[in-house]
């Protein structure tokens, strides 16, 4: 049984052998795998992935990589979890009443999951270093603050990033609190995902955009507040990228309003096509950016350089991710995968759209496609710094400067 909510109220069979505080927790935990797949695999194609964000290099050839440090948190992570889940299963036995009797159990595991990334448990978990960099970078990201590029703004913005893709994960966080401290409430019962009131949870979906939004307006100021420089221009770029960000507000206000109009038995076609623009102009709009300007890849340019002869067709001279075939790949995955909102345009997925096993996997997806972005920003940020000498961060967006793309990838 994994039905609609509205039709079938009561726990499905997914979330009560997967309640959601599992589900948030198994997505973060499944970040920091990944993360350290990110450094281990651009450690391997000799992009320094440290220096980038500027974090501190290892002192010493003898001391192990980054991504071992990672992978050290991701399997004390994955232990605690497994511990604590094998435990809730062993005492409820899906019994739906114990399962909700029980919540106390997957929310310790968040709770103790949080705190492996705080505490100062040097030899279980992050280094005393590590731990500092991240609660600070996540400070200063959090009201979306910027540091300067000498100070780690691309490790700023890559954090950034990532989070507007666990947008939703965030919001199911916030309906497990909100659940479990609700009288009479428990965190693994059926998600109410209008807990706290009809656009409490759509607000704090827009948090991560917000966030990026404003770091993209600071470096705007800070462009127009410095001597000009042709390797900078004027800014437009970044105005650019924050009307990115911006199109991501009327996709999750116009779906919240569709839901309470669907809710009331109000008529909704005309939210329902708006909400299909909104969706269109959104998902298009970043595959656009992903392909053009986060990766540098010249699909979109002038025909002049898409079809130079100095490169494979719409990629670039320099790739150091692997073989064009890849590159292609990874572009039309990027863009099924930022259009996963249409299965709610065809009638029969659109009914299980709404099943919690369905928007677990399409949560899931998103933190998929933000991990293999990363590769390629990475890798993209790495050829900005390397072929020219400036400083990380000094490189804008490719298509709004003016120097000889040939200048800028070079081997």
């Amino acid at each position: 049984m994994d039905g609609d909510p509205v039709v079938e109220p009561e726990l499905d069979f997914f979330s009560l052998a997967f309640p959601l505080p599992y589900r948030v927790a198994f997505i973060v935990i499944l970040a920091v795998w990944g993360w350290g797949l990110n450094l281990q695999f651009l450690h391997i194609r000799k992009i320094d992935v440290p220096s980038l964000i500027r974090y501190p290099g290892r002192s010493s050839p003898t001391q192990l990589p980054h991504h071992h440090s990672t992978y050290r948190l991701a399997t004390l992570l994955s232990l605690n979890s497994a511990l604590s889940i094998l435990t809730f299963w062993f005492l409820t036995r899906r019994d739906p009443k114990r399962v909700i009797d029980y919540d106390w159990i997957p929310m310790t595991n968040l709770a103790v999951t949080a705190a492996l990334f705080v505490l100062p448990l040097r030899r279980l978990s992050v280094s005393h270093s590590g731990r500092r960099r991240l609660l600070a970078t996540l400070r200063r990201v959090s009201v979306g603050g910027l540091a300067e590029a000498k100070d780690g703004k691309f490790g700023d913005i890559l954090l950034a990033d990532v989070l507007t893709s666990y947008a939703k994960v965030l919001g199911d966080l916030f309906i497990c609190l909100c659940m479990f401290f609700t009288r009479n409430g428990s965190a693994t019962d059926r998600p109410d995902r209008g807990c706290g009131g009809t656009y409490l949870v759509p607000l704090l979906l827009t948090i991560p955009s917000a966030i990026r939004l404003r770091q993209c307006l600071i470096e705007y100021l800070r462009v127009r507040n410095s001597p000009f420089k042709e390797s900078t221009g004027w800014g437009g770029q970044h105005l650019a990228n924050a009307a990115k960000y911006s199109t991501a507000f009327p996709v999750i206000i116009l779906n919240a309003m569709l839901r309470n109009a669907d809710t009331n038995g109000t008529p909704t076609m005309g939210l329902y096509r708006a909400w299909i623009v909104a969706c269109l102009l959104n998902s298009l709009y970043s595959f656009y950016w992903d392909v053009a300007k986060d990766w540098d890849l010249t699909l979109f340019a002038e025909v002049q350089k898409r079809n130079s002869p100095d490169h494979p067709f719409g990629l670039r001279r320099r790739l150091l991710i692997h073989k064009p075939v890849v590159y292609y790949f990874v572009i039309a995955l990027d863009l099924a995968l930022r259009c996963t909102w249409m299965i709610k345009l065809h009638p029969r997925l659109n009914t299980i759209s709404d099943f919690e096993s369905s928007i677990f996997l399409i949560e899931s997806c998103e933190v998929f496609r933000r991990w293999v972005w990363i590769f390629f920003r990475v890798e993209t940020e790495w050829i900005r710094n390397t072929s020219t000498g400036l400083g990380v961060g000094d490189i804008l967006m490719s298509n709004f400067n003016t120097r000889n793309e040939d200048e800028e990838y070079v081997d």
